[in-house]
């Protein structure tokens, strides 16, 4: 098949002098797909890749978003309102580490939050208390490998979830003699547990101290410690079966509640003295008795409301017996990293020394986190509850 060069030559001059032109000057975004690649040269046509295609024959593309599961908040509530969805999880940038959990500790303001009692923006991932292991690194650390154990408690929120990213200064290593699901129960409420005893008020050998909630994962503790510390135990329960509990963590004199005025029995076993200092987590139910239990210049310390916001105090309720009122946040005794590292290796310490027994009593999955929170509002636990990945 023969070829007419001169229609060939005439062709092109025609395309590259009248079509072309016309081509390009249609904005690029605008063009065919198959014209994208068109740009013009002192040459004539030649193809212009772009970016995907240059990154295909050189440098390696942005990795994609990994996906995994966490409970997400959509909107305040009862437990119903806790969903197993998937949410995406970035690299960590310059100071942060992410962290595969293993183990997850349940706490009442994990309720408080869920329920809009403490103000948190939705859509939000519940859960202040974490063990597991780091994955990924951020630029510029050094004090921190993949594979590392740590743990966290507090801020930032988001405990309740498959994997995290979190700043580096705010977990610390684990004792490899630790358990990941004790270490993961004990961080937040090991650490209230001492900023309670050694900070808010210094127990020492020979006070009388009352602890509300005695069965409970934060007053387990409080019982063993303090009874540790040579102070005279009363705890409050709501069933006997957790009245064993608490006798057996430490309480001196353990009170039903349920079943007996706490205020005329804390006046019977101190024969009307009063207590040093009441650790109260219940709130509205037992604040106003709390207070009556006090010797003068005794200290009241509101820890939580897990019965409602108490009412308000006039300071006239205090001047009777010069009473001290405190409502202690665990991030305030925690701000610096010295202060994090001390109270962390404290409750280490205490666990290794069997001083703090952690009892785990309730173990759900991650995806049930749900009826941990039913049960826990319920007063159907005792001890500590973990969540499992």
């Amino acid at each position: 098949m023969s070829v007419n060069m001169s229609s060939v030559l005439s062709l092109s001059s025609h395309f590259h002098g009248r079509i072309l032109p016309s081509l390009l000057s249609i904005p690029s975004r605008l063009r065919p797909p198959a014209l994208r690649l068109l740009r013009s040269t002192p040459t004539g046509l030649s193809l212009s890749l772009h970016n995907s295609e240059r990154r295909s024959s050189g440098s390696s593309p942005s990795p994609a978003p990994k996906m995994v599961k966490a409970i997400r908040v959509s909107e305040l509530g009862g437990p119903e309102v806790l969903k197993w969805e998937d949410v995406e999880v970035g690299e960590p940038k310059e100071g942060e580490i992410r962290v595969r959990n293993k183990a997850i500790g349940v706490n009442f303001i994990d309720a408080y939050y869920r329920k809009g009692v403490y103000a948190k923006e939705t859509p939000f991932t519940p859960g202040m208390e974490a063990v597991g292991v780091v994955t990924a690194v951020g630029p510029g650390l050094t004090d921190r490998q993949v594979g590392d154990v740590v743990a966290y408690a507090g801020n930032p929120m988001g405990s309740y979830s498959e994997e995290q990213v979190l700043p580096a200064c705010v977990v610390v290593p684990i004792p490899p003699s630790i358990d990941h699901k004790i270490a993961a129960s004990i961080m937040l409420k090991g650490m209230t547990a001492y900023v309670l005893l050694r900070r808010c008020y210094k127990v020492e050998a020979g006070h009388t101290v009352l602890i509300h909630a005695a069965a409970g994962g934060v007053g387990s503790l409080l019982c063993q410690w303090a009874n540790a510390l040579g102070a005279t135990v009363i705890g409050t329960v709501s069933t006997e079966e957790k009245a064993a509990q608490a006798a057996e963590d430490g309480c001196h004199h353990v009170i039903v509640y349920t079943k007996e005025d706490f205020v005329a029995r804390v006046d019977e076993v101190t024969s009307g003295n009063g207590v040093n200092v009441v650790y109260d987590s219940v709130g509205k139910d037992t604040f106003q008795g709390s207070l009556s239990c006090l010797r003068s210049r005794g200290f009241m310390v509101s820890f939580g409301q897990s019965s409602g916001r108490p009412d308000p105090v006039p300071l006239s309720d205090l001047a009777s017996k010069s009473l001290f009122l405190t409502r202690p946040s665990l991030m305030h005794y925690t701000a610096t990293r010295d202060e994090l590292l001390a109270a962390a290796g404290e409750v280490f310490d205490n666990v290794a020394a069997g001083i703090l027994r952690v009892r785990v009593n309730h173990i759900y999955p991650l995806s049930d986190a749900a009826r941990a929170h039913a049960d826990l509002e319920a007063r159907k636990t005792s001890g500590s509850i973990v969540l499992i990945p």
